[in-house]
């Protein structure tokens, strides 16, 4: 028996005019902690609202939809100027959804996109440590493809589909090594949130190194991907390992709030503490000091994504996106 909308609203204990607001987006707000509830309810029915009553009339122009972490953080932002500009280019429209890296929020918006008969879905963002939800996210879609949708990931993930994989362990190593080089010993790193393959490969990457090089790294903090995330776990390193020299953050917006702790607390970065980010957003070639860095090319990573998601080869297709260290006055030999 298909589930209905009344079901929805049953298990998520809220009325049915709720679950539609939240489904078809409605301007009329519902409150946060609701509409969680309606979206853990969708995906744990799996629930498939009924796309033509939603759309009487259907836009001409195929959509393609994206799933992301945030748009607002600039990683994503950066991704998703490559999406457009080759979705553009193919005369396609975007549904862009921000997951806020919550697993249930990202199967949920693959069931709606899927109602929304969309032509092609991608992943964009890490993988995630989860056996269970990764089953149930290849379930939705296996189905999605057997429909005839096309899939795309960006990152690493057990996923069916199409790939574009950044080198994110061998970027992390090759910066590694060039710190470790300089003869840094005492060295932090500032993590991202354990569940992430990102992390992981990131982690991996610069624990590579440092068994190459003898370098002991005792000292690993994990914290949001954020600013606030880098200047919270930066202040938990000062406090436990006050005679650092170098701080590797494993993004540029960790690596951003690392420096604002250390100018709060009036420690000069590169003379006293080095500093190093991964990703070389815009902001890091402004900073005081400019960050050093890796870079991943992130606008072509989006637009090969969308390339492949839109691709008439059956695939899947896997691309790899190069890294590379970009040296920057923030990262210094230690005094």
């Amino acid at each position: 028996m298909a589930v209905t909308l009344a079901d929805v609203a049953r298990l998520a204990g809220v009325s049915p005019a709720t679950v539609s607001r939240v489904i078809n987006d409605s301007a009329k707000k519902v409150a946060p902690e609701l509409r969680e509830r309606v979206l853990a309810a969708v995906a744990q029915l799996h629930y498939v609202p009924n796309a033509h009553a939603q759309n009487v009339a259907r836009p001409r122009k195929s959509a393609v939809g994206v799933i992301v972490h945030d748009v607002s953080d600039p990683y994503f932002a950066e991704i998703t100027r490559g999406l457009q500009r080759q979705a553009g280019a193919q005369d396609r429209l975007l549904v862009i959804c921000n997951s806020y890296r919550e697993p249930e929020r990202e199967l949920a918006y693959v069931a709606l996109l899927r109602a929304q008969q969309v032509h092609a879905l991608i992943l964009a963002g890490s993988g995630y440590h989860d056996d269970a939800f990764t089953a149930r996210l290849n379930a939705e879609l296996g189905a999605y493809q057997q429909a005839g949708g096309r899939v795309a990931v960006i990152g690493r993930h057990e996923l069916v589909g199409s790939a574009v994989l950044p080198a994110n362990e061998q970027g992390a190593y090759d910066l590694g090594c060039r710190v470790f080089h300089q003869g840094h010993r005492r060295v932090g790193v500032i993590a991202g949130p354990r569940l992430l393959t990102t992390t992981t490969d990131r982690l991996t990457g610069i624990r590579r190194a440092a068994t190459e090089l003898g370098v002991r790294l005792d000292h690993v903090v994990h914290a949001d991907f954020t600013r606030d995330g880098g200047a919270l776990a930066t202040a938990e390193l000062l406090d436990t390992v006050p005679d650092l020299t170098a701080i590797m953050a494993l993004n540029d917006s960790m690596a951003v709030g690392a420096l604002a702790t250390l100018r709060d607390r009036g420690i000069p970065a590169p003379d006293q503490i080095s500093v190093t980010g991964f990703d070389d957003m815009p902001i890091a070639r402004d900073v005081t000091p400019a960050l050093t860095t890796v870079r991943l090319p992130l606008v072509d990573m989006g637009d090969r994504a969308m390339a492949l998601a839109l691709d008439d080869d059956p695939g899947p297709l896997s691309e790899r996106a190069p890294a590379t260290v970009v040296w920057r006055s923030s990262c210094t030999p230690p005094s």
